[in-house]
């Protein structure tokens, strides 16, 4: 009899530890929003997507969708090899609704976007604003504009590569709240944020 409980218990306590190790490698989903979802919260989506691999799972959209991605955003991506298979331009009701994916981070990287009231997104989300300059308002040289679309996609790309690094799972909510926005504060976001205590 004692056996048999020995045995039991075991098995329970084993079924736990794979139910909490599968918790664990579940992927975080992470939605940036901009306001015409075109440029800066595609080119999030697809550089959280290779940089967190496994262990986030990246979503654009935005208030007033442009309906189309913006092709010298596309022809960027391509040409650094990401994969594009599927991008859209998409509205942010999208992800409020009941069977849109549990959010875990919403970021806004257009300043636009983080003035606007937002839906209630499923999960409770963190959030944080992370303002990048609008490469399909600028202006001048062909060169020039592509310009603003290669800088916007370093700058995502420092901030989302100091994002993929956070210790997520050891922080507290507070300490981890003001990762995230030191990381949207940051001038480059070439360096990681400060310390924070």
């Amino acid at each position: 009899m004692r056996r048999a409980v020995v045995l039991h218990l075991t098995k329970v306590l084993i079924g736990e530890m794979n139910v909490r190790n599968d918790v664990k490698k579940a992927p975080y989903n992470v939605l940036f929003l901009c306001t015409g979802n075109s440029a800066r919260s595609i080119m999030a989506e697809v550089i959280l997507n290779r940089a967190g691999q496994e262990k986030f799972r990246a979503f654009s959209a935005g208030s007033q969708p442009k309906g189309q991605v913006h092709p010298y955003a596309l022809d960027l991506l391509r040409r650094l090899h990401f994969d594009v298979a599927g991008l859209r331009s998409k509205s942010w009701k999208e992800f409020s609704g009941p069977d849109a994916p549990k959010l875990d981070f919403v970021f806004t990287v257009c300043d636009n976007a983080a003035k606007e009231p937002c839906p209630v997104w499923p999960g409770q989300p963190m959030t944080a604003h992370w303002g990048i300059p609008d490469p399909a308002e600028a202006t001048g040289t062909e060169a020039e504009v592509r310009f603003a679309f290669a800088d916007a996609l370093r700058m995502l790309t420092n901030r989302i590569n100091i994002f993929v690094s956070l210790p997520l799972r050891s922080l507290d909510q507070l300490t981890l709240q003001k990762q995230l926005d030191a990381i949207g504060k940051s001038k480059d976001a070439g360096a990681p944020p400060a310390s924070v205590a």
